[in-house]
């Protein structure tokens, strides 16, 4: 997101804490055409060899990522099962799949709140020591690695979202980006109904701080339903 959109954003009074510090650019320009979910929400993926959108990292990063290599990242956590799918491929070799990147991602649980934060304006529940949601895998022959985590709740200022950060094997930053969720009638988010929460002043992607400016390549596909859980796939490109 552009800088002027920024301060902009610095101004308007219904915007949160976290939807101010989340606003940043897009690195890629490139379109790709948008399919339908078997949920009945709009659904995405990347069609094209492009690069990922670069999207901010903060303000909940995951502190020690390293630490946190594994498959399941629920720890505890109540919500619907969700099995994220997420596939690297790297558009200096044509999108082939890319094996062996490190990829960590990390998200809120049904309240809206993350691990390792809080007890303070932005996040007042404190969960500064536990580090439920958060997790490392390393991609295989094909490129992927599957997490088992629960649905995304969501919070003041943002669409429903979840934060992926790719590494080279050597540790080096490829690609720092973010997860939009389809929305609207049939969808998982208006099935999950924002938990408790409802969705009573929830964000869409249209309006959100990160994504309002597109989220064509980083709109995942989600299936599934609140008693079998949901299934979300992805592809990001990255220059590795």
């Amino acid at each position: 997101m552009e800088r002027k959109i920024f301060l902009k954003s610095l101004f308007i009074g219904a915007v949160s804490a976290p939807a101010v510090l989340a606003a940043c650019g897009k690195e890629s320009d490139a379109v790709t055409p948008s399919t339908t979910d078997t949920t009945g929400g709009t659904t995405g993926g990347t069609t094209s060899c492009a690069v990922a959108p670069t999207e901010t990292e903060g303000p909940f990063p995951t502190k020690v990522p390293a630490s946190y290599v594994r498959s399941d990242i629920t720890d505890g956590r109540a919500g619907y099962k969700m099995t994220a799918t997420i596939t690297i491929t790297n558009t200096n070799n044509g999108c082939a799949a890319l094996a062996g990147a490190l990829v960590d991602i990390w998200h809120c649980d049904a309240e809206g709140n993350y691990s390792e934060y809080g007890g303070s304006g932005m996040q007042s529940v404190n969960y500064t020591g536990v580090h439920f949601l958060r997790g490392r895998q390393t991609t295989d022959s094909n490129g992927q690695v599957t997490f088992t985590s629960i649905f995304p709740g969501w919070y003041s200022g943002r669409a429903t979202h979840m934060h992926v950060h790719v590494y080279a094997a050597n540790g080096t930053s490829l690609k720092v980006t973010q997860i939009a969720f389809p929305e609207g009638a049939g969808s998982a988010v208006a099935a999950v109904n924002g938990y408790k929460k409802g969705l009573t002043g929830y964000t869409a992607n249209a309006t959100d701080n990160v994504f309002r400016d597109g989220v064509t390549q980083e709109l995942a596909t989600v299936t599934g339903n609140l008693t079998d859980g949901f299934q979300l796939a992805i592809s990001f490109g990255v220059a590795a």
